[in-house]
């Protein structure tokens, strides 16, 4: 993970967004204070970790997922062709 200190960040304000967004690679911003310090991430990034915490804490959905991979390594699936749309 890259850091850039505050001042160049805000140099570069929309260069860094750029990068956070097209890489996925969130940006530590630093400051004087190390208590200061914020991580840039983008939100689509955010949304997927909030995503995944919200299912973590979830016992059914957790419960669910685990049925679901018993069954896969047993054995339990089919697989199919994807459908096409354009057919």
């Amino acid at each position: 993970m890259e850091a850039v200190a505050y001042s160049n960040f805000r140099k570069s304000l929309k260069d860094y967004f750029k990068q956070v967004n097209d890489n996925s690679e969130p940006l530590i911003v630093t400051n004087k204070n190390p208590e200061d310090n914020v991580v840039v991430m983008s939100k689509e990034d955010y949304d997927a970790i909030m995503e995944t915490l919200t299912v973590n804490s979830n016992d059914y959905l957790m419960q669910k997922l685990a049925r679901g991979d018993e069954q896969f390594k047993a054995g339990g699936f089919k697989q199919h062709e994807l459908i096409d749309d354009n057919d």
